[in-house]
């Protein structure tokens, strides 16, 4: 007697291979049989009208706070993530003495937009050390199975005091200690290091991130502390400012440790070619035997304006600041006021200190109207500006007509990475090329502004059925792409195939029908926080150990998700 039995399914294994008809039975947790399969189960699911996929790996995410509060893993586990990697771009909670939380809440609030009510309330601070931090979050259930790394900013803060937030250089004695740290935060359990380079990430006062001008010699000391450790990889985000020679970094925290290390790597707007130079560079480096890859998406890199979320195109005028404490429908009401709407248009903003904000302003042809059906490869002609030209009015103007129509929830998309040429074809090459992985969702983070942790459907929707502007991917490569490959990617060989002997982790897909809808503000995080969420149609089971955690896109309060500590071999079979 089987527990669950999947029958009749068109089945896309992981492995890249066509897809075949068959069935899928489960015992423990455990995939026990596939093919024509004789027998009973105590539960069924009739699959001949859909896909049987493995559940999606999804190795970038930061669910570091929300795993502390939480039990659904949203917005992931409902877009068919069974397995979420956090503790991504060097930010996160562990280490953490007492009296640097504040200093932690502010990395994170920047950095990753997720508000300081909601971490301050949220967050328990039931440890100090990364492995009591693991401990903690091992005692808890969860809808899905997630893992963690230990992140460079805490670690530094965490051995360097204030001389660590303030960048000073490490010593000697701060980077074996940092070593040590990380060596014990893996053998704990961790799933690798991370670290953040990139002037683009800022604690909530606007300070760079206490690792960005971290030395050789103080990211190599802790590679070799992941290589201590015995397995864990690395995972590392940077501007790529003197790239000969932030490669060189790169190249040798790999070579000193010999472990894998992923860094993100997307199409800038202002140089729309750099990231084939990137790419071609990672290529050379894994001829010379050094694993480096690159991690990439399929969408464009943006943010979502509105008028209650984080920021809008009239964030920085004073009219509007004078009124963003009101509920939205009083802002609406303010909005419409034809006086009102005269001075908010009339003023100049004020960017003087708002380098992001200053950026929107120049880029109207960046940005897009969200419509119902979000479309994330939209035609230039569509756009703010060129829209905006057509009619002979300023592109505020028509920004304030989207944001402001009907109950006040529209939103524009403002797309800032990954669209520099108004295609995705340049993120299609990047995700064919031998030595990308998919990452860059980002659930749990950027709250008031992003919600690419849907990124999964999207792969579905868009690039395997309806892709319009150039060619498709195929079901099976995008599958293989979010299953194996990031599993393996981040050593989790127990998973994201469809085989006896690896784990249960499967989804059951109705692609034809799948539909993703529009993000939407929920205030439903600790001190009625606000966030982005976004559903999905088409996911006739989410399946994790063996479980049902959503049945027709409905969760069913399943709780067999855990805490996955470090690399998981593959099956013997």
């Amino acid at each position: 007697m089987f527990d669950l039995l999947i029958k009749n399914g068109l089945i896309v294994d992981g492995k890249g291979k066509e897809p075949f008809r068959g069935d899928v039975a489960i015992r423990d947790g455990t995939i026990v049989e596939v093919g024509k399969i004789i027998g009973r189960a105590h539960n069924e699911i009739e699959a001949s009208d859909f896909q049987v996929t493995p559940g999606f790996v999804d190795i970038h995410t930061h669910y570091d706070g929300q795993v502390t509060w939480g039990e659904e893993l949203t917005p992931s586990s409902n877009h068919g993530v069974t397995t979420a990697v956090m503790g991504n771009c060097g930010v996160g909670f562990a280490p953490c003495r007492p009296t640097d939380k504040e200093r932690l809440i502010s990395l994170m609030e920047g950095v990753e937009d997720i508000p300081h009510p909601v971490l301050s309330e949220g967050l328990p601070w039931n440890w100090e050390t990364f492995p009591e931090y693991l401990d903690s979050l091992s005692k808890r259930k969860f809808d899905i199975d997630f893992a963690a790394q230990i992140p460079h900013g805490p670690l530094r803060v965490y051995v360097m005091g204030d001389r660590g937030a303030n960048r000073e250089p490490a010593t000697k004695e701060d980077i074996n200690k940092m070593a040590a740290l990380t060596s014990e935060a893996i053998s704990a359990g961790a799933l690798g290091f991370s670290t953040s380079r990139t002037l683009n990430h800022q604690t909530a006062d606007g300070q760079p991130t206490p690792t960005l001008t971290a030395e050789l010699d103080e990211l190599v000391g802790i590679a070799k502390g992941v290589q201590a450790a015995g397995s864990g990889v690395m995972q590392v985000v940077t501007d790529f400012k003197g790239s000969e020679g932030e490669f060189e970094i790169l190249k040798e925290m790999v070579k000193q440790s010999n472990r894998p290390l992923s860094v993100s790597v997307a199409q800038h707007h202002r140089v729309t070619d750099g990231w084939r130079n990137i790419l071609n560079t990672i290529e050379e480096a894994n001829k010379e035997g050094i694993d480096l890859k690159a991690q990439v998406c399929g969408r464009p890199v943006g943010v979502l304006f509105g008028l209650e979320l984080t920021n809008n195109p009239f964030s920085a005028h004073p009219s509007f600041q004078s009124i963003e404490h009101l509920t939205l429908k009083e802002k609406l009401k303010k909005l419409k006021d034809p006086a009102f709407k005269e001075k908010l248009l009339s003023e100049k903003p004020q960017l003087e200190n708002n380098p992001f904000l200053r950026q929107v302003h120049s880029r109207y042809h960046d940005m897009y109207a969200f419509e119902d059906e979000p479309n994330y490869e939209p035609l230039p002609s569509t756009s703010i500006a060129a829209l905006a030209e057509k009619r002979g009015i300023h592109p505020l103007m028509l920004c304030l007509e989207i944001l402001t129509q009907g109950d006040g929830k529209n939103m524009i998309y403002y797309t800032f990475l990954n669209y520099g040429e108004g295609t995705l074809e340049p993120a299609k090459k990047m995700m064919e090329h031998p030595n990308t992985i998919l990452g860059l969702g980002d659930g749990g983070a950027h709250c008031g502004s992003i919600c690419d942790g849907s990124f999964t459907t999207h792969m579905l929707t868009h690039w395997v059925r309806d892709r319009t502007r150039g060619e498709k991917l195929s079901l099976q490569w995008v599958i293989k792409a979010h299953c194996q490959d990031t599993a393996r990617a981040v050593g989790l060989y127990d998973r994201g195939i469809i085989a006896p002997g690896y784990k249960a982790d499967i989804n059951v897909i109705d692609l034809k029908n799948m539909k993703l809808h529009k993000p939407e503000v929920h205030y439903d995080l600790p001190a009625a926080g606000r966030r982005l969420m976004q559903y999905a149609e088409g996911y006739v089971a989410t399946i994790v150990n063996g479980e049902i955690i959503y049945l027709n896109g409905k969760p069913t309060g399943a709780r067999p998700g855990k805490l996955v500590r470090g690399s998981q071999r593959a099956p013997l079979n």
